[in-house]
């Protein structure tokens, strides 16, 4: 049996570069020639972890802390500044709306645009058609395009088409939250079943009550590093006390 983990992050860095008034003449590009233009942002900086197979992790932080590139750089959304990104197993990822599907395209065709750019083969993704159409509960919109979709009808078809992957890990960013209630009974259900089989499961949500439900492991990113990992209550406590304190010192000032 393969004792490897599922994912494995050693000092793992991403830089974005954001540009400050970027020029459009040759007249303002030598007059500015000296002055820097851009900033270094460092999304994530010296990031280690390990994620065992079978594990179910929750990835908590604030806004801007570096979660959803952490997932992105998982996916493959996003390549490493440095350091060591290693993903043993099939894949499947939300991490944007709408991301892998096509605006023009109808539901149907992104179904099957989407399976493919997740692995699976076109005869597989169209023995599958049907029933990834009827669990997002579209069958009246599979022939109207993407653009006509609401935000939860499009969460609903990503997350259909995620399940009849059949991957072995999969990555989900706070997508879950635009579906309805009833709809997200279904995908927790599902990611229960996931959970049940052996499957590796990242997710990033500022949903406590999920994280609670859902996680048995989770990582806290602050600015970029892993300021706490552990057993779910530990480090909510640790992170809720933080926000707690950050709120006070805010209201204060």
């Amino acid at each position: 049996m393969d004792q490897s983990p599922a994912i494995r992050l050693v000092d793992l860095k991403k830089r974005f570069r954001l540009q400050h008034h970027p020029v459009t003449t040759l007249k303002a590009a030598a007059a500015n020639f000296w002055k820097r233009r851009w900033e270094d942002l460092w999304a994530l900086n010296g990031v280690t972890l390990d994620v065992g197979r079978g594990q179910t992790l929750a990835v908590i932080g604030r806004n801007g802390s570096g979660k959803s590139t952490l997932l992105g750089l998982l996916g493959r959304v996003y390549l490493p500044t440095s350091g060591l990104v290693e993903v043993n197993g099939r894949v499947a990822a939300l991490l944007e709306l709408g991301a892998g599907f096509h605006p023009d395209l109808t539901g149907e065709q992104n179904v099957l645009l989407n399976g493919v750019i997740l692995g699976m083969r076109e005869r597989e993704v169209r023995g599958h058609l049907d029933p990834i159409i009827r669990y997002a509960e579209l069958e009246h919109f599979r022939d109207a395009p993407l653009r006509s979709y609401s935000a939860g009808m499009i969460m609903r078809l990503g997350f259909s088409v995620a399940v009849f992957t059949d991957p072995e890990i999969l990555l989900i960013d706070e997508v879950l939250a635009v579906g309805d209630e009833a709809f997200q009974r279904k995908c927790l259900k599902e990611i229960r079943r996931f959970q049940d089989s052996g499957r590796t499961i990242v997710f990033v949500s500022h949903d406590i009550d999920t994280v609670r439900e859902v996680a048995g492991r989770v990582v806290w990113i602050h600015e970029g590093s892993v300021r706490a990992d552990g057993a779910t209550e530990q480090v909510l406590g640790e992170y809720l006390d933080f926000a707690a304190q950050q709120a006070a010192a805010e209201a204060q000032a």
